[in-house]
């Protein structure tokens, strides 16, 4: 029998007295996979934190040039960025539960949504990014090396966070693109769906890491 799922037995091993013996693919592998992403996600976790870490020293050294700095962000723009995620990730979380439910368009719908957010999210950092860049503020530039030691620790760790945290949304939209498409195929259904439970968890720390950065990069300034 599998550890999740269906009862029907795929294919078999055989050991040296000719014993057969499930051969249980990622699909069956519930408690496999999901332990094996916990691991993943804590390894995501190790690096957010040490530059979450990172942020908090510098912020206590030179506070008052993060502050003025922050000051001069977008907050609106981050601000509707923050519901974007807030709102995507109750979007991936109700496709879990509807394919649960075995409502697999519905949960395809939520899906979509899910990763309409992210580009609509992608889409907002981009003209945010290019508005620092057009005024002259982006790594080793000629304003920014005049800037104070600490506005340059600013805007270095605020391009390389949210730099991360945007490439990890690229590869979420990836990875829910092709979650889609296993979806279509009824790879993944409402009695497989550890691909798209370990999706939603991704998404998660996705939403949550911006929940953190957000007051640290737009707020402490107000």
């Amino acid at each position: 029998m599998s550890v999740h799922g269906s009862t029907e037995v795929q294919k078999y091993a055989y050991d040296k007295n000719g014993k057969p013996h499930e051969i249980v693919d990622f699909a069956d592998d519930y408690i496999g996979a999901k332990l094996g992403f916990w691991l993943f996600l804590f390894t995501e976790v190790m690096l957010f934190s040490v530059l979450f870490i990172t942020y908090m020293f510098y912020l206590y050294n030179h506070q008052a040039d993060f502050i003025e700095q922050s000051g001069g962000m977008n907050i609106l723009l981050g601000g509707i960025n923050t519901v974007l995620l807030l709102l995507s990730a109750y979007f991936m979380g109700m496709s879990l539960v509807s394919m649960k439910q075995n409502n697999v368009s519905k949960s395809k719908l939520y899906l979509i949504l899910t990763i309409v957010s992210a580009i609509i999210f992608l889409t907002i950092k981009y003209f945010e990014w290019a508005h620092e860049f057009h005024i002259g503020i982006y790594p080793n530039s000629e304003k920014l090396l005049a800037m104070s030691q600490g506005a340059n620790l600013f805007f270095g760790l605020y391009f390389t966070m949210t730099g991360l945290h945007a490439i990890h949304i690229i590869l979420g939209i990836g990875v829910m693109l092709w979650v889609f498409t296993k979806m279509r195929n009824n790879s993944i259904n409402s009695k497989h769906y550890i691909v798209l439970e370990n999706t939603a968890l991704y998404w998660d720390l996705v939403h949550l890491v911006w929940v953190f950065l957000f007051p640290l990069v737009y707020i402490i300034g107000l």
